[in-house]
């Protein structure tokens, strides 16, 4: 007789859709359409004439265009170690090694890092990837709430004097809700309380700091911090992560970091595609200064219109509206004026911070902006006067 596992699994899975439609959680893919406020893809190099130039040249010279297994076994070439070289030098660190995703770098970094005889003090709002590899590490956490240095010292001098290693981690800007940490601050704590600093500077890379260095650099911490992780596919529009710091971190991950040493490389030509996009990137000082402007400019604006966007002070804005029935509708109210928007819920965010998210970008001109304002205030318009209505 046939076994019904199968059908149990099946209609497990069902009844955990079903949860997830319930609570305005459900997730589908879908290609997005409009003007696109939910880009990483900050610079606009994604669609740049030149870096697209430079990757067809690339892919054209290159011996191979597969990356044939691991950096260990057949995927190492000059071309890679070349890379981590120039960009260790971009970072201002000793070292970088190359990762294929930011979320592998993390989830390598801390797992080979720590063990369950070390604590991490993390930011209650670091991203997923930092959490997963926190948990694979078998470290003991300290989650202290978001950007309370406050709590940080009080959870840091409970542990002061004990024998065992001390990490903190944060990200410079947060990516949900586009604030900033104080970095000085925090690294100043790491000294006083003899712990080890991470920090994951993600939505910075080529946005913030000198040349687009990070805010780490910017905060003249990058010789005083364990490891920096430097994502390429948001800003850099290409694809993977560098960990950067000591050059014994970097020895140490080569063999101790498993989605390192177990992930088939990046074909090579990947590499030159960063390496071009770093050097268009260093040159647009220009772009970032208006992409910050604009952020700021949106910022008031919606504020102007008493729509809450929390302390984002970067290019990431959120619209905090509350309800997953709220966000999913204002989101499609905006898809149906022509932007690509989508509502952010739990559990990517709290409960009842539900949101949208919006992602700035260099191309995103400033008429779409002052629109995209204007048809917010019409959406909420049309819900306040519903519910009026509703309950007349």
């Amino acid at each position: 007789m046939p076994s019904d596992a199968l059908s149990v699994w099946k209609k497990r899975l069902h009844d955990g859709l079903r949860s997830l439609d319930e609570r305005d959680q459900r997730r589908s893919l879908a290609e997005i359409r409009g003007v696109n406020f939910c880009s990483n893809d900050y610079l606009g190099l994604a669609e740049d004439r030149v870096l697209r130039e430079r990757v067809v040249e690339a892919v054209r010279s290159a011996e191979r265009v597969g990356g044939t297994g691991s950096r260990l076994l057949s995927g190492q070439t000059e071309a890679w170690s070349e890379l981590e070289e120039i960009f260790a030098r971009f970072a201002g660190t000793e070292s970088a090694l190359f990762f294929t995703s930011g979320y592998a770098a993390n989830v390598g970094l801390f797992s080979a890092l720590v063990g369950q005889d070390d604590v991490i003090f993390s930011d209650a709002l670091n991203h997923a990837s930092l959490i997963d590899g926190m948990r694979l590490s078998g470290a003991r956490k300290v989650i202290y709430p978001h950007l309370n240095l406050n709590a940080l010292e009080d959870a840091l001098r409970q542990e002061a004097g004990a024998p065992w290693r001390k990490l903190i981690v944060t990200e410079s800007v947060f990516s949900m809700d586009g604030d900033i940490a104080p970095l000085a601050e925090i690294a100043e704590l790491a000294e006083k309380y003899n712990a080890a600093l991470i920090l994951d500077e993600a939505h910075a890379t080529a946005v913030h700091g000198p040349s687009g260095r990070g805010l780490g650099c910017a905060a003249g911490l990058t010789q005083r911090v364990l490891a920096i992780v430097h994502t390429c596919g948001k800003a850099l529009a290409s694809a993977g992560a560098f960990v950067c710091g000591p050059s014994v971190l970097k020895e140490h991950l080569v063999n101790r970091a498993r989605s390192f040493i177990f992930s088939t490389a990046l074909p090579p030509y990947m590499a030159a595609q960063i390496g071009a996009a770093m050097k268009l990137a260093e040159e647009m000082d220009g772009e970032r200064e208006g992409l910050l402007a604009r952020a700021r400019g949106l910022r008031d604006s919606l504020r102007a219109e008493e729509f809450a966007t929390g302390e984002t002070s970067s290019q990431i804005v959120p619209v905090v509206l509350g309800s997953n029935e709220a966000a999913l509708d204002a989101a499609e109210h905006l898809r149906r004026e022509g932007f690509a928007v989508r509502g952010i819920r739990p559990p990517t965010v709290p409960l009842g911070c539900s949101r949208l998210r919006l992602s700035l970008t260099a191309r995103i001109p400033e008429a779409e902006l002052a629109r995209l304002v204007e048809s917010l205030a019409a959406w909420r318009s049309h819900q306040t006067t519903y519910a009026a209505v509703r309950h007349a």
